[in-house]
């Protein structure tokens, strides 16, 4: 009975991890860029009372017996599926339309990446860079700020992310390029809070789009924004399916509670 305990005791931890990660799924839904996660469970050690064996002449155990001590959280597996995208006209929110990271600079000269293109223009003395809302500086793709001079206008942004404008003569000049940046294995990202992600070993080294022919980066969409790719409907039926595991754990928890008071009792 106390294997019993302990092994729904860890089935109801694990659901309650289950559900705080499809809670924030759902607190994520209309949130820029954000991308799903999911709770992935592994068994716990075995028991074996019997060994699985064969001796001679087919004599032996077939099948073993072995008791299993409940579940634990393995990992939580980011999805990186695209979500729907939403046009907004607006000059400088941005979507990808593919694999690809924006590059942003941090306060502390460490670079971050994200999928949220709701970039702003911000003031530095005389210069206007483009920035993410937090006003974390876009890097282009030699990962130098990028700088909107004052007086341009009807600012262009093409699919390859490079910058252009009429200066006021009307004449169309480049102004930079935003730079875009893939990894091998994007589900080893950290996501770090604002919209954005380190980089760790398991993700590897970011690589920079260097080229149009480059592969595997995506395509800039002026005008557009990429939505959470959070699926309501798919997260509310996952709510309710951990939700009864829960429930389920709760029941054997109290009936092996009271299967132990019938033993206690047997003396009386």
């Amino acid at each position: 009975m106390m294997r019993a305990l302990w092994s729904a005791s860890s089935g109801m931890k694990a659901q309650q991890l289950n559900m705080d990660v499809i809670s924030n799924n759902l607190a994520n839904v209309n949130t820029t860029g954000f991308k799903k996660s999911r709770a992935e469970f592994k068994d716990l050690l075995y028991e074996t009372l019997k060994r699985p064996d064969v001796y001679q002449q087919g004599l032996g155990n077939p099948v073993g017996l072995q008791v299993g001590h409940g579940v634990r959280p393995a990992a939580t597996t980011r999805t990186f599926t695209e979500g729907n995208l939403q046009e907004t006209g607006n000059t400088f929110d941005l979507a990808i339309d593919g694999d690809g990271f924006f590059m942003v600079e941090r306060p502390d000269g460490t670079f971050a990446f994200t999928r949220d293109g709701a970039f702003k223009i911000s003031l530095d003395g005389t210069d206007r860079n483009l920035v993410t809302s937090e006003g974390y500086y876009v890097l282009s793709a030699d990962e130098d700020h990028i700088t909107i001079p004052d007086g341009y206008t009807e600012i262009s942004i093409s699919a390859d992310g490079l910058i252009t404008g009429k200066n006021g003569d009307g004449e169309v000049e480049e102004l930079g390029q935003i730079g875009l940046a893939k990894f091998m294995n994007p589900e080893g990202l950290l996501a770090c809070g604002d919209n954005l992600y380190e980089q760790t070993a398991a993700s590897g080294e970011y690589q920079v789009k260097q080229d149009a022919s480059d592969t595997g980066y995506g395509s800039i969409l002026q005008g557009f924004l990429e939505m959470s790719n959070v699926q309501v409907v798919e997260e509310m039926v996952n709510l309710i399916t951990a939700q009864r595991a829960y429930e389920i754990n709760t029941k054997a928890i109290q009936t092996s509670d009271e299967m132990l008071g019938e033993a206690n009792n047997l003396r009386q």
